[in-house]
């Protein structure tokens, strides 16, 4: 009974017009119809809610996007690096321990971050002309790469392997804290001031930096690769970018160190 709700008693009229659903009276259901869905391509991650390849690009593009709208604004006021640096750092952390990826909180991070490339960027073009383009084509170079041979099966992550990195970061992080504050505490930078065999500290950390950078890329790779294929949701390509993000941020940054040694060790 309908009773004095006028929605239900247009309802009503509308079956009792076309007939109980699911049987063939109802227009929604005849065999036309079945056959249409049939012959319908299946629905695609948009379509789902899933997480796709595209969605992981598409985020990671406006993240870079906004890194060089901000290294702009960095390059241009150099002061503003080491405000970008200490506020990248503190979101990074955020981002990266927070359960539900925030698209702001990591578009932030990114601006951020963009002060930060964009303040050293000037500095060191200042220092060694040229430098920047051959960093960023450095790291292109390490992205490119790593991709290839990640998607022709070379390049594989594995237990063993991943707990060396692991390792490897925390004592690279380790370092980069004490070098911070030898620096600016004592103006004693390790990276430059300590040698091995006549070799730059600076030149073998920034070389394994880079080895740990590219073994990240597949770590990132292989996350988002079982991410789109277990069909997670498509808000998780916002933690997928952010992780590309950082890595190409830490490979830029070791590229750009290594070739500022080597070019200062040739004049």
């Amino acid at each position: 009974m309908a009773g004095g709700n006028p929605l239900l008693r247009d309802f009503n009229k509308k079956s009792a017009r076309q007939g109980a659903p699911g049987s063939y009276q109802d227009p929604r259901y005849s065999p036309e119809h079945l056959e249409q869905m049939y012959n319908a391509p299946a629905a695609g991650p948009a379509q789902t809610g899933r997480m796709s390849y595209d969605d992981v690009v598409m985020r990671t593009g406006v993240l870079l996007v906004c890194i060089v709208v901000t290294g702009v604004l960095g390059w241009m006021m150099p002061i503003l690096a080491l405000p970008g640096a200490l506020i990248g750092l503190v979101l990074g952390l955020v981002n990266a321990f927070k359960r539900e990826p925030s698209p702001v909180l990591i578009i932030a991070y990114a601006l951020a971050e963009g002060l930060f490339l964009g303040g050293i960027s000037g500095m060191f073009e200042a220092t060694y002309p040229g430098i920047v383009i051959q960093a960023v084509m450095g790291t292109v170079a390490v992205f490119v790469s790593v991709l290839v041979l990640y998607k022709v099966g070379v390049l594989r992550s594995s237990p063993r392997v991943t707990k060396i990195f692991m390792v490897a970061i925390m004592a690279y992080a380790l370092f980069a804290l004490i070098n911070l504050g030898t620096s600016l505490l004592g103006g004693f930078n390790m990276r430059y001031d300590v040698t091995l065999f006549g070799i730059p500290l600076g030149l073998i950390v920034g070389a394994l930096a880079i080895l740990l950078a590219a073994y990240s890329f597949v770590l990132d790779f292989e996350n988002i690769t079982d991410g789109v294929r277990r069909g997670i949701p498509e808000k998780a390509a916002w933690s997928a970018a952010f992780g590309l993000t950082v890595t190409l941020i830490w490979a830029y940054v070791e590229i750009l160190r290594v070739i500022a040694i080597i070019r200062s060790m040739s004049e």
